[in-house]
């Protein structure tokens, strides 16, 4: 059976047997298509944000009641160890100019880690108070320093905060060359050395044209309704935005070269950019989850430019050649064969999208066979691979919330929504295991940003959520592992000490695996530049293969797992620390 009419089966049979109840509470959750089944459970994942001391508001401007699209999109997370301590620190963007509730004025938040659980707020002692529509976030070493740097859009204009080495940052937009001409709507950005000239370069994704982000109100024309009601205008009937790329000069100044590179041209709705090498030949290349016009897949000529092919390469529309509303992405080898695939989030009444890579560097749609078709009443933002129990196969997170507070009227879905996790079955499917997979899961937020990351240091991955007018979510995996990891820190040639773009192949007694270290991603945010490869039932890794982002290429054979290990260009092991256990404040 095609792809094509297996999905129009699957929508006649949604059709038929899920109708809308009416009467039902309006507080509800959306109905999935497919129940996901019960049973055992396979992971405990539990919100300890408040007792981890993350307790500041992202704020909305214009809550409640949502005039404009600019009150919709926003809340980034990132990642990152601003203080080379070894420990993921916390930022999280906040957009508008006011807590509805409190009447504080908006700003980000950096939350740095205290090693026993929790995490104190350094926000203005590290300098990074700034008030104003903040969107996403990446983290970079611009400099070539050592240190992470933060990137931070925003509808209006964009920051670049140079690490100063001491747990303070500096705003080096405008000696950096950052400062655009006019103000713009930024949204999703990524650090990518996309000449290989060893500084890290820039592309920032942008969403409409500044000025028509609050110029069209509700009732303005046709794209100011949905299924019926009154709700903010856009983005369709709004002029979109085309991305940007800056090319590092080395001298921590930059140029903007989206013309020369061949990536400034049609008009979008652009979202998430996601580096990664796509067609394996050494060169990083550029996808771009685009809302509600074709996405695109610039890559990499060898020669400082791109060529766009979207849809040559299968990733610009779904499998029935539909353009799809795309807002979070990211990039994991699903299959076990050595390419990247990539896992696209997108709007209500349309499923997520998996591509799975080929090796011409071409992709398929495979959602469906994979088992990802199965929820259709989700509005999808941030996503990212994760193998949450470490049988070395990634698994899918999905953080969800609407984007008109009016819908709630509708019954059959939500303004807030709950959490989705698919875990990998190995053989290229996957299963819903939302319902089987902790508590915390299934609690309702308007969530936007996702990342992933051992933020204690266990071995196990963490995830935090940043959810729109609300406390941010700190999903904490409380069931112990049964099956071994290894994480790996890459120290690369400076100027890239983060090494950023290098790609790792691990084998383990089973099958091989490959990642690579990025900046961006999920949905507009920073995972963790750490690499965790679970191991199964192995306790150590028959072979390690790094390919650093120069073409070098390094080797280590039986690599012991259950530690995080720091290996420097070259394939030296500096450093090796063993995984620790969870925090007695965060155990159940």
């Amino acid at each position: 059976m095609s792809g094509t009419l297996q999905r129009m089966l699957f929508l006649l049979l949604v059709h038929c047997a899920v109708a809308p109840v009416h009467g039902q509470m309006a507080a509800s959750h959306p109905r999935p298509q497919v129940e996901p089944p019960t049973g055992a459970a396979v992971a405990n994942y539990v919100d300890v944000a408040n007792r981890a001391g993350l307790f500041a508001r992202s704020t909305l401007g214009g809550s409640p009641g949502k005039h404009h699209i600019r009150e919709m999109t926003g809340g980034g997370v990132a990642l990152f160890d601003f203080d080379g301590d070894g420990w993921l620190d916390i930022f999280l963007t906040s957009t508008g100019p006011t807590d509805p509730d409190t009447g504080a004025a908006a700003t980000n938040h950096l939350y740095r880690n205290n090693h026993d659980g929790t995490f104190s707020d350094v926000t203005e002692r590290a300098g990074l108070v700034r008030h104003g529509w903040a969107q996403g976030v990446s983290v970079g070493d611009f400099d070539g320093d050592g240190w992470p740097d933060l990137f931070v859009t925003y509808y209006g204009r964009n920051v670049l905060y140079r690490n100063q080495h001491d747990g303070t940052f500096t705003d080096v937009t405008a000696a950096a060359g950052l400062v655009s001409a006019t103000d713009l709507y930024s949204t999703g950005s990524a650090f990518v050395d996309y000449d290989r000239d060893g500084h890290l370069d820039l592309f920032v994704a942008h969403y409409v044209a500044y000025s028509e982000a609050t110029t069209h109100d509700a009732d303005h024309g046709d794209h100011c309704a949905w299924r019926g009601l009154t709700v903010l205008c856009g983005p369709r009937g709004l002029r979109g935005a085309t991305g940007t790329l800056y090319r590092n000069r080395g001298d921590g100044t930059f140029q903007d070269v989206s013309v020369r590179a061949g990536i400034s041209g049609a008009l979008d709705y652009g979202f998430t950019p996601l580096v990664a090498d796509f067609n394996n030949d050494g060169w990083p290349d550029i996808y771009v989850a685009d809302d509600s016009t074709p996405s695109r897949l610039y890559m990499n000529n060898h020669d400082g430019t791109f060529t766009e092919a979207g849809t040559l390469s299968g990733t610009a529309f779904n499998e029935d050649g539909r353009e799809q509303s795309g807002m979070g992405a990211d990039a994991g080898d699903v299959n076990g064969d050595l390419r990247l695939d990539i896992v696209k989030t997108n709007f209500e009444q349309d499923t997520s999208t998996l591509y799975r890579g080929r090796a011409d560097g071409s992709f398929d749609d495979v959602t469906f066979s994979s088992g990802l078709g199965v929820n259709t009443s989700f509005v999808g933002w941030g996503t990212t691979f994760i193998d949450f129990d470490n049988d070395g196969w990634p698994d899918i997170f999905m953080a969800n919330g609407h984007i008109y507070e009016e819908v709630d009227a509708l019954h059959d879905t939500s303004y807030h929504q709950r959490k989705i996790l698919y875990h990998n079955k190995g053989d290229g499917t996957f299963e819903d295991v939302s319902l089987r997979a902790g508590p915390s899961l299934l609690l309702q937020r308007v969530s936007r940003g996702v990342a992933s990351g051992d933020l204690f240091n266990t071995g196990q991955v963490d995830l935090v959520v940043n959810n729109l007018a609300d406390a941010p979510t700190l999903l904490c995996n409380q069931m112990p592992a049964k099956n071994h990891a290894l994480t790996l820190h890459l120290v690369g040639k400076n100027p890239n000490a983060l090494a950023i773009g290098a790609r790792v192949t691990v084998t383990s007694q089973t099958h091989s695996m490959v990642q690579e270290v990025r900046s961006g991603g999920s949905y507009i945010s920073q995972g963790d530049m750490r690499l965790r490869f679970g191991l199964g039932a192995a306790t150590r890794a028959d072979r390690v293969e790094i390919r650093w982002p120069d073409g070098h290429v390094d080797t280590l054979q039986d690599v012991a797992g259950g530690a995080i290990i720091t290996v420097a260009y070259g394939g030296r092991i500096v450093d090796q620390m063993s995984y620790r256990a969870l925090p007695a404040r965060l155990r159940p």
